[in-house]
């Protein structure tokens, strides 16, 4: 298992996105959270297999036609703490 940090820049507040988020995360096996940041963006920590990861990460930003995905940057974190199931905080 490997862990990420997102953030996800551009219209993705107040368009349900986290919701996406969520159900894209169920449907390929990923554990963590998703939460809106005070500065608009969207942070996502995904731990999951490598490839459960890649194809995630598509459904992200190619599934949802209500946000407006202009980055995301993303971050490998080493050593973080393990997560049992995915949520919306």
């Amino acid at each position: 298992m490997q862990t990420w940090e997102l953030t996800v820049h551009g219209r993705v507040q107040g368009v349900g996105f986290r919701w996406h988020v969520l159900r894209c995360a169920e449907r390929h096996n990923i554990k963590g959270y998703v939460r809106n940041q005070s500065d608009s963006t969207v942070l996502i920590i995904a731990q999951a297999a490598a490839e459960d990861y890649e194809i995630f990460i598509h459904s992200v930003e190619n599934d949802f036609s209500r946000a407006n995905i202009r980055r995301i940057d993303a971050v490998k974190i080493d050593h973080a703490k393990s997560y049992n199931d995915f949520t919306i905080r």
